[in-house]
């Protein structure tokens, strides 16, 4: 499904990498039987931020966005849609809404995370924007480098809280449902990890000089509470 979204995008121009880790289970042969046109890396990792960083290093496009195995895009028009929107704006990065589908069903929604345009202060209040719809300018990961080690699943939240809210890059909002993300994340497994992400998130904030407010790490998972709050109220 993932292969088929990127190869109907009506872009003139995109370049598909995959990387695979030497996985076992068939993954190398189900790729080449989607019929994938682009470039296909099987090698070792040391997991999948050091995957998206080999991915990131050998991308030759202007503009990166990182799609995961198991998500879509939501029409074939939305990399065509974020070109523009970057020509339009001049911005350094941009990003857009996310549509959680059920793992075994993709046309049953059951979260909608709608970002909203950033404010200044946004991180200190729990904000971030969902990284699946999160596509930046190659010079900005040359510039401030790309995901760091030691974060787990929080990778990319440190990743975008050094791009949007240490440097303050110039971002961009695309208004609409850009990807469509199964169930099952890493973080959101279990009460655990979910624990183990909130500890990460303290993390990253450390490691890049910053103080959060006493109550901006207990507000971002709270925040999560309005996307199923959002999808209630958009039902008839």
């Amino acid at each position: 499904d993932c292969i088929h979204s990127v190869q109907s995008q009506t872009h003139p121009q995109v370049e598909h990498l995959i990387l695979d880790g030497q996985s076992t289970d068939n993954t190398v042969e189900a790729i080449m039987a989607a019929g994938f046109k682009g470039t296909l890396w099987v090698e070792k990792d040391k997991g999948m931020y050091d995957a998206m960083n080999k991915g990131i290093a050998r991308a030759k496009g202007d503009i990166i966005g990182i799609l995961n195995a198991d998500d879509v895009y939501t029409h074939p028009q939305v990399l065509e849609k974020v070109q523009a929107l970057f020509d339009h704006s001049g911005a350094d990065a941009l990003y857009g809404d996310l549509r959680y589908v059920d793992a075994i069903d993709p046309l049953k929604t059951k979260r909608i995370w709608k970002a909203g345009p950033m404010h200044p202060k946004a991180f200190l209040h729990g904000w971030m924007p969902p990284h699946p719809c999160f596509f930046v300018r190659r010079e900005v990961y040359e510039k401030f480098g790309a995901f760091a080690e030691g974060f787990d699943s929080a990778a990319d939240y440190e990743l975008m809280l050094r791009f949007l809210h240490r440097y303050g890059i110039k971002v961009a909002y695309l208004q609409e449902f850009l990807v469509n993300m199964r169930m099952g994340g890493v973080s959101n497994r279990s009460f655990k990890n979910r624990i183990l992400a909130n500890k990460a998130d303290r993390r990253a904030w450390k490691a890049n000089g910053l103080t959060p407010h006493w109550y901006t790490l207990y507000a971002k998972p709270l925040r999560k509470l309005t996307q199923f709050m959002t999808l209630f109220a958009s039902k008839p």
